[in-house]
């Protein structure tokens, strides 16, 4: 048996395609999040199905790590390499993720905002804002009046919630076969995206596109 019936076998295990299908789904929602200025959605049940792949991935390399089969040793590079790209996109996608929370944490933990985090994400929010909130406390703000110790406080009509930029220029392509209308409010932009094409545009503008997958960001 030469190296490509040992890629073969590999290969055409079963269920490949439906990993082959949440890879690139993670890949996608990798990059959307790392152009996006904001948090997207947490994709629940992608995230389920890519967590349970990399145990199975982890499972088959502890199983066969022992062996001294020269054929299957390979076959482990193999399954090692591919563990290692699954746990690449995971912890890239959670950083970028993660890097958004910590800059607008306030904001995210809003009602309205809290929805597109995942459980251990609303947990991380609560807790960091809680120790920065009594860091903040015993160093400064014990020593203001009540009154103006919120931080979050829109007194006076001004927000002091730091808020993404919706505004910020972003580049995406088109998925559909049916080209997706893009409408830039506040101006006269309004023109389609077909498949394959890419637009630079506000994020604004296409945030919905994105989110339901009619658009990728690139």
């Amino acid at each position: 048996m030469d190296i490509s019936d040992i890629l073969t076998s590999v290969s055409t295990e079963p269920a490949r395609s439906a990993q082959s299908r949440d890879l690139q789904a993670l890949t996608r929602a990798w990059v959307n999040e790392r152009v996006a200025p904001e948090v997207l959605p947490w994709p629940e049940e992608l995230m389920v199905r890519v967590m349970r792949g990399v145990s199975k991935l982890i499972e088959q390399v502890e199983e066969q790590t022992a062996t001294m089969d020269p054929k299957t040793n390979f076959r482990v590079v193999i399954l090692q390499t591919e563990l290692e790209r699954w746990k690449f996109l995971v912890r890239s996608f959670l950083r970028a993720r993660i890097a958004k929370i910590d800059n607008h944490i306030l904001q995210y933990l809003t009602p309205t905002q809290r929805i597109r985090l995942s459980t251990s994400e609303i947990q991380y929010a609560t807790t960091h804002q809680s120790l920065l909130h009594a860091h903040y406390h015993s160093s400064f703000l014990a020593q203001f009046p009540a009154g103006l110790q919120k931080l979050d406080d829109t007194a006076g009509g001004i927000a002091m919630v730091e808020v993404p930029d919706a505004e910020k220029a972003v580049f995406v392509r088109g998925l559909r076969l049916d080209p997706v209308r893009v409408s830039v409010e506040g101006t006269d932009m309004d023109f389609q995206v077909g498949r394959g094409e890419i637009v630079v545009v506000r994020w604004s503008a296409v945030k919905s596109a994105v989110e339901d997958g009619d658009l990728e960001c690139v």
